[in-house]
């Protein structure tokens, strides 16, 4: 195993982002890596946290990029508000909604 630890739980076809803000067993985290991020307006991203059984577009464009690699980290996007730095990391597995979405705090590299 690599000494890569970004880890964070993924919620199957979350409906907000309350639903990725649960509590949930550390156990069940995955690891993750960031191909792309978006960032998008602040009107766009509390309309994309609030319902994220939508499709969007910028996820239609990069949805490609995302897979679970051969040693298990999920390559998603993350989708941020401009100028902050949490956001939602998004793996649509072939949808263009969060098929699977999770909480990121923001803070590392």
């Amino acid at each position: 195993m690599t000494d890569f630890q970004n880890t964070a739980f993924f919620v199957r076809r979350p409906f907000a982002i309350e639903d990725l803000r649960k509590p949930h067993p550390h156990k069940e985290e995955k690891p993750f890596a960031v191909v792309k991020t978006i960032g998008i307006s602040k009107i766009d991203y509390e309309n994309f946290i609030a319902d994220l059984c939508v499709g969007r577009r910028f996820i239609e464009e990069n949805k490609e990029l995302c897979r679970i690699d051969e040693d298990g980290v999920w390559q998603c996007l993350l989708v941020q508000r401009r100028g902050r730095p949490d956001g939602v990391l998004v793996m649509p597995d072939d949808t263009d909604y969060p098929k699977y979405a999770a909480y990121y705090p923001g803070g590392e590299d």
